[in-house]
Order: C-alpha cells, then structure tokens, then sequence
C-alpha cells in the first residue's frame, strides 16, 4: 500500500492562465481533486506540443497506470487513499452524484457554446488561446477540432426533435444552464464549501465548471453576466483559488511562528507513524478493516482570514 502511495504520479493538462492553473474544466477538476484530497502530483502541461492534438486531457500516468476522464482518475486517487470524500454521509454522496449530473446535463452544454460555438467569443479568445498554445501547424488545426467537437456535443445532446440546428437549442441551453447556476448557489448558501468546512469531489466539479467562465475575459456571455449576479458562487471560486492555488509565500523564508509549527508538525508525525503501526496491527485482527485517507492539513478559507487580520 504505502509503496503504491509513493509512486509518483504526472497529470498531464492543458495550461493555465486568466488567473487559473487551467483552462481546461476537466483539468481543473482534478487539479483541485487533487489539492483537496493531497495528492501530490507533478503537472506537466501538454502547451506547445504534438500533445495538443493527440493527446486526452486530463492524463494521470502513475507507473505503469495510465487514466483519463475526471470521474476515473478521482477514483483512481481514492482507490491510493486519497479521498476528500471520506466524510460525507450516504446522503451527501448521493448529493454528489446527483449535482455532478446536473452539471454535466444543464452547465456543460452552455459552457460548450460560449467558448467554442459563440463566434465572438471563439474568434477573440478561445481560437487565439488554443492556437498560441499548439506549434506549428498545428495552431490552425487544434482549435478549429475542439470547435467542432463541442458543436456536435451540444447538437448530440440537446439537438432533439423539433430542435435540429444550433440556432434552434442555443435559448433551451442557456437556460438550462442559468437553472444550473441558481441552483448551486442556493445550495451552497453563505458556506465556504458544499459539504462542511473542507472541500470534496462536488467542489472541485463546480470549480472546474464555474472558474473559467467567472474569469475569462468574454467578450459576449449573457451566462457569465448572469454568473456575476451570484456572489457566492464567485467567491466560491476566488476562496478556492486564494486557499489551494495561491503561490504567494512560495519560495519565501518562514518567519519564526512559521518555523515553530513546522517543528511542531515533525514532531506530529512522529506520534502519528506510531499510531499508524499500532493502527495496522489492530486492522489484521478486523475482518473489514478500514483506513481512513490521507488528507492535507485544514487550510484557512479566505473569509476566516480576512476577519482575523487587524484594522
């Protein structure tokens, strides 16, 4: 098990900007996974490679694993213990399930559309971005493939009888996908995350939809106008950034408090290796031993941080 932990493991991913580690939404997904949950892995974006066109995004190679799709390497990862699940009821798993879906069915489609269907949008941000991000001559090639990918996603999904042309389902969409929008942000309500006070797979699904259309600069989206009119939902999406994606004290020497806890943290995990073993040794006399995941430790949200720093 813990020689498994070990290996390490390469997510291969689009890029990042706009304020993002990724522009991609299922790359975001299990970037944030894996922050929540502490996994480590090391990114290795597929910008300005042969990758751009051959390659499925997001990719998680661990040994001799390779795994694609969100919802695979999610259970890939809690499979090696590293679960940010681990907490939630029956109840809010089946939550998780169900929200996952409606995002899937309602945002996905809307969000399809507004980076790769919108002319606008497609011609001034989406194509130069994609294109400036793929070598030559591929720049010509892998926008206008992820264009007409999205296009048939959307005519697949929701072109239904009487609904057969694009123009025809683009009011049935965005509709859909403001519903989608409400009604996360009334689940989520005034808390810092969906399910308690530490962030699961739900978060990280919504964050990965919801980021990059609050912060790509679109030049024409009644959906991210709308996006904008629920606070919550963007400082959902900024206190996530701010607590697991901000490099602000890397590369900087600790103060003393900060020297001192870490100190302590040694000296914590030093106790708790011997807990472990002692832990291991009572699990062989369990006939269905379980092991609680490892996590990272509790950040600060944003909020909470603000409201402790002195006027």
């Amino acid at each position: 098990m813990n020689q498994n932990m070990a290996t390490p493991m390469e997510l291969r991913c689009w890029g990042g900007d706009w304020g993002l580690p990724s522009v991609h939404n299922e790359s975001l997904i299990v970037l944030a996974y894996a922050k929540f949950s502490g996994a480590k892995v090391t990114v290795s974006p597929i910008d300005w490679t042969w990758r751009t066109l051959t390659a499925t995004v997001p990719e998680l190679v661990c040994g001799d694993s390779t795994v694609t799709e969100p919802t695979q390497i999610l259970n890939f990862l809690r499979k090696r213990r590293f679960n940010a699940d681990y907490e939630l009821t029956a109840r809010q798993g089946a939550d998780t399930m169900a929200y996952i879906a409606l995002l899937e069915e309602k945002l996905r489609p809307a969000l399809l559309h507004t980076f790769w269907v919108d002319a606008e949008n497609y011609a001034n941000l989406t194509r130069p971005w994609f294109a400036s991000r793929s070598p030559f001559p591929l720049n010509f090639l892998v926008p206008s493939c992820h264009a007409s990918t999205a296009l048939s996603r959307i005519l697949l999904t929701k072109g239904e009888s009487p609904l057969h042309r694009i123009t025809e389902v683009e009011g049935k969409i965005y509709s859909d996908a403001k519903e989608c929008l409400n009604l996360l942000s009334y689940r989520l309500g005034t808390e810092n995350y969906f399910f308690g006070n530490s962030p699961a797979s739900l978060d990280a699904f919504v964050f990965g939809f919801v980021a990059p259309l609050h912060k790509a600069s679109l030049p024409s989206s009644p959906l991210q106008s709308h996006l904008r009119q629920l606070a919550n939902l963007t400082h959902f999406c900024d206190n996530i950034l701010a607590v697991y994606f901000s490099s602000n004290h890397t590369g900087s020497p600790p103060p003393v408090q900060e020297t001192v806890d870490a100190n302590l943290q040694k000296l914590t995990q030093l106790v708790n290796k011997e807990s472990n073993l002692i832990e291991k040794m009572d699990d062989n006399l369990r006939s269905s031993p379980q092991h609680k995941p490892h996590r990272p430790d509790p950040k600060p949200n944003l909020a909470n941080e603000r409201s402790s720093t002195p006027s």
